[in-house]
Order: C-alpha cells, then sequence, then structure tokens
C-alpha cells in the first residue's frame, strides 16, 4: 500500500550559499558549509533521492515509482510516461548572488544532450532581506547584438531587468528567460528535471576550487529569449472556501504550484496525478483513512495519487505542485467560474500562453 512519504534532502555546496535552512526549518546542515541548495525531491541519474520514512525507506524514488507507478504518479502520467520523471524540486538560499545565466528549451537541450529535458521553473519567495532583488529578463529595447557588446564591455547590468522581490512573491521563468537571484533571497523552486544551466556572467568571482566558474556565452545568446522584458511577480488567482485558499501562482504544461493557507480542509487527491507538498509555514495532521501524518516546517512530501479523499488540519502554508491537465483541470473550470482571460493572465504560464495564443484560447 502507497502512503505519503518524504526523502532525504540532498545539500549542494555553493559559494553564494549559506545556512539560512539551518535557522529557517532547523535542518541538519553538513559542518560548516555554505549550502546553496536542498534538492528536495530529484529522480537523475546523477542525484537520485532516496525514501526518508515508512515501509519504502532506504529506496530510491525510482525504485519505488517503478514498483508502483500508477498507484503514487496518477493513471494520466504513467500513461504519458514518467522517463525522465518530469519534476525537481528544491529549497534555494541565496546568502550571495547567483551567477547570471538563462536555460534551454526541450528542443536544445536535447540537441545538446539526447534524453536531457529544457528547464523551464517557477520561483516562490520564502525570504528576502531588505533590498533584495531578482534579475528577471532584461530591460525593454534590448537586441541579442547589443547584450553581446554589452559583455565584451563589461557593462551587461545596463541590460539588465531587476526586480524587487518580497516573501510570498512568485515568478514564472519559462526556458530562455535571462534570471539571476541576487543576495539575501531565499526560494521555493518548481522546475523540470534539467539541470543544465548556461552562465553569461558570474560577478568577476571563483569557484569552490579557486578558479573562474565555466561561462557559456554561446549557448546562452542562441537560447536568450530577447522579448522577455518587463517580468514581475505574477499575483495569481484567489479561491477561498470554508477553512482553506488556494492561490493558484502558475499552470504551464509542465507544472502547476498553488499557495495553500489551510485551517480545516477536506479534499480528494486525483488518481490521474500525484501532488508534491512544500511545508513553508506552521504545522498541519493530515488524515487519510486511519491513518495520520505529522506535516512540519521545511518537509517536502510526495501525495500519491491514489490516496483519494483526504483531512487538513491546523496553522499551516503549503506549496502545491502537480502535473497538470491545463484545459480540463485549470482554464475550462476558471471560466466556467466566471473568471476572464484577463483573470487568467494573472497566472504565470498561462500568461504567457495567452499573448502567444496558445492551447487554443480563440476558442474560449
Amino acid at each position: 500500500m502507497v502512503y505519503p512519504f518524504r526523502c532525504k534532502p540532498i545539500y549542494k555546496e555553493k559559494i553564494w550559499g549559506g545556512r539560512w535552512l539551518e535557522e529557517a526549518f532547523g535542518r541538519d546542515l553538513p559542518g560548516e558549509k555554505l549550502i546553496g541548495e536542498s534538492w528536495e525531491l530529484t529522480c537523475r541519474p546523477d542525484e537520485m533521492s532516496i525514501v526518508e520514512d515508512g515501509d519504502f525507506a532506504g529506496q530510491t524514488f525510482k525504485e519505488v515509482i517503478q514498483k508502483y507507478p500508477e498507484e503514487i504518479l496518477g493513471k494520466r502520467i504513467t500513461r504519458e510516461g514518467f522517463d525522465p520523471f518530469p519534476l525537481l524540486i528544491k529549497f534555494l538560499d541565496a546568502s550571495d548572488r547567483l551567477s547570471v545565466q538563462v536555460h534551454p528549451d526541450d528542443e536544445y537541450a536535447r540537441q545538446v544532450k539526447p534524453g536531457e529535458l529544457g528547464k523551464t521553473e517557477m520561483w516562490y519567495v520564502l525570504d528576502a532581506e531588505p533590498g533584495a532583488k531578482l534579475i528577471m529578463g532584461v530591460k525593454p529595447g534590448v537586441t541579442r547584438s547589443e547584450f553581446a557588446k554589452s559583455i565584451e564591455k563589461g557593462t551587461l547590468h545596463e541590460c539588465l531587468n531587476e526586480v524587487p522581490v518580497k516573501p510570498g512573491d512568485a515568478f514564472y521563468i519559462p526556458a530562455g528567460t535571462i534570471h539571476a537571484i541576487l543576495e539575501g533571497v531565499r526560494i521555493a523552486e518548481i522546475q523540470q528535471n534539467s539541470d543544465t544551466t548556461y552562465r553569461v556572467y558570474d560577478w568577476n568571482r571563483v569557484g569552490l576550487d579557486g578558479k573562474p566558474r565555466k561561462l557559456h556565452i554561446k549557448e546562452a545568446l542562441e537560447v536568450i529569449d530577447f522579448n522577455r522584458t518587463g517580468i514581475n511577480p505574477h499575483p495569481g488567482i484567489i479561491l477561498k472556501k470554508d477553512g482553506w485558499q488556494s492561490r493558484l501562482l502558475t499552470a504551464c504544461p509542465y507544472f502547476a504550484v498553488e499557495e495553500l493557507k489551510v485551517e480545516r480542509m477536506k479534499g480528494q487527491i486525483s488518481p490521474e496525478r500525484f501532488e508534491i507538498w512544500m511545508v513553508l509555514e506552521g504545522s498541519g495532521e493530515l488524515k487519510i483513512k486511519t491513518d495520520n501524518y505529522r506535516l512540519a516546517k521545511g518537509e517536502t512530501w510526495v501525495i500519491p495519487a491514489t490516496l483519494g479523499n483526504f483531512e487538513l488540519t491546523g496553522q499551516v502554508k503549503i506549496l502545491k505542485s502537480y502535473i497538470p491537465d491545463l484545459e480540463h483541470e485549470i482554464i475550462t473550470p476558471l471560466l466556467a467560474k466566471g473568471y476572464s482571460k484577463a483573470d487568467l493572465g494573472k497566472v504565470g504560464g498561462l500568461n504567457d500562453m495567452i499573448k502567444l495564443q496558445k492551447a487554443n484560447f480563440e476558442r474560449y
């Protein structure tokens, strides 16, 4: 029988990392290293999650989903295929600034490395020091030629769009978007299962080995989308129920992400697809049939598709992610509730789809 479970975090030492996860979530971080990333759920040959609790404890995440594909991942995800597993889930602590970087889309990534995915991602800001900012896209009017010349002249900062941030802000970052987390920002990251990054600029610093980190300017210039300008956080759509509320932050073909604030909630997991719950604040008790699970701040839970009805009580904020059936789960239900296209444009991913007239929006 499957059940909700957690995996052991995989910590990544980074020159820009810190110890925030220790103080915020009570994590037992290794040594005195600067930890920039905690990979909460990963299914990659180079990094594989290990289940932490229950009957699956000690098994790899891949072993478990291969043994119980439909029970854990759901009917639709199993039918559509799950190799590679579609998501990579992280917490990031940027005590210092990250490199200015970009990720390729699926087509470009596969040309470089067969079987690799592109990297579309979303960020949810957990903590931001006063004055903290992100780099999101280029400034309006910047061309590829001007961008390349600014790299040569050392004036790249003049081309980049900086956005002030605060806790609760959410950003949709499709492949091709130039971006960087600047110092003093901590985020939850939901992304395609890819670790392909093209660095454009690294602030003239050296890596943990004392050498300058590799830049990928040629590749970056090939994949940057120079139409990605004027990017701001997406406010999302809030759906209020008795005892809880959901804020739909992002909905794209790769994932949907909701912010849940719960005191008491009765719901049902769709048998079509699994969910990932990142507990951001507070604590709660999840009841499924006769079993109870205690959810605590900083934990990440895999919620199998076949769990059916559940009850969640407490004072808890959760970031829920899943692979959506965009039309039937999100677009059609929201329009049926009376939301307009303009309302849907407040959701990261749907905003871009409306602009590009994708997903047959002209039918609505």
